[in-house]
């Protein structure tokens, strides 16, 4: 995976916080700054820097998106020495930090989902029968095919735990209510904390999670740092296998 490493402190100096950007399908990494996703960051002072990964639809077509995103971005980040790491995803990004943490525990201190993808429509609708995702008894034996969120599901289902696993990492989530995908997020949503949840107005498009992202940095748990410009967006020094 190709990755753009973006130091915010105008000093130059790393921060010991990373955010890792992970773009919808087929949209651009450079996007999350044409955006705004970055100036929110400086305009709020937040003390975290920011990568941009391209993680395009081809890594979850041959289901190889988990090793890359190990190899190629958190291992090479905490060798940088960053000691928090936070996986922001869009749609298919989105879902990609969630199998990436179901595949790899405790990699990461927290994931922010916009408007993520949740897998196929009928399991959902079987989680709905159920009365969501807290009543929902996830099949036992053998599954019924490979999929992916087969397995994502039900360990999504640990954050409705009164005392959900300590390697499970604050998970907050942003939709808009007219998004494609809402009726899944919302089996999500009710599943967590009320604040970590925050909803639009709108579809599923860049000025929804322009405005969530806005509202979520507001609450997130990250450090606050001294206002400067940033060092000009540069190719990450670290190594790819890709």
């Amino acid at each position: 995976m190709d990755t753009h490493l973006k130091v915010t402190r105008a000093d130059g100096q790393r921060s010991d916080v990373l955010l890792v950007f992970l773009p919808g399908a087929f949209l651009a990494p450079d996007e999350f700054e044409r955006e705004g996703f970055v100036s929110a960051i400086q305009e709020r002072e937040v003390a975290a820097d920011v990568m941009l990964v391209d993680a395009n639809v081809s890594y979850y077509y041959d289901q190889t998106f988990t090793e890359h995103m190990q190899k190629d971005v958190i291992e090479p980040a905490r060798a940088l020495g960053y000691e928090s790491i936070w996986l922001v995803g869009i749609s298919i990004g989105g879902f990609g930090a969630l199998i990436h943490q179901l595949a790899r525990p405790g990699s990461v201190q927290g994931i922010v989902a916009l408007a993520p993808y949740l897998g196929r429509r009928p399991l959902a609708a079987e989680i709905h029968k159920a009365g969501g995702l807290r009543a929902w008894k996830a099949p036992t034996g053998p599954l019924p095919d490979e999929e992916v969120d087969r397995r994502l599901w039900p360990w999504l289902q640990q954050y409705a735990h009164a005392m959900p696993p300590k390697e499970l990492p604050p998970l907050y989530l942003g939709f808009g209510l007219a998004d494609r995908f809402a009726s899944n997020h919302q089996l999500l949503a009710d599943a967590l904390p009320q604040d970590r949840v925050f909803t639009t107005e709108g579809g599923h498009d860049w000025p929804q999670w322009s405005r969530l992202w806005r509202k979520m940095l507001d609450v997130l748990p990250l450090p606050a740092g001294v206002r400067g410009a940033a060092t000009p967006l540069a190719a990450s020094p670290m190594p790819s296998a890709a």
